[in-house]
């Protein structure tokens, strides 16, 4: 793989749309660097690789999350409802 990515090679790789992969650039989530004209934006490799595993390391967090609040005696948003 090449040290450098473009926003369409990371839409691919991730199965995004352009327009989606781009809103992850503004949003600062996928580091990016913005190089010669309008819309030319580079990902490197390692960014890219960091920005998959911080998107694992957030998905299981909110698993354990989830789980945590299923156990016997946690209330659910329904049951704070009442309170």
């Amino acid at each position: 793989m090449p040290r450098f990515l473009t926003l369409a090679d990371v839409a691919e790789q991730l199965q995004l749309s352009a327009a989606a992969t781009y809103a992850l650039v503004r949003s600062g989530e996928l580091a990016a660097i913005q190089i010669g004209g309008r819309g030319q934006w580079r990902v490197e490799e390692t960014k890219f690789e960091d920005f998959i595993q911080r998107r694992y390391a957030a998905t299981e967090q909110l698993l354990a999350e989830s789980k945590a609040a299923q156990l016997p005696g946690n209330k659910t948003s329904a049951d704070r409802a009442d309170i």
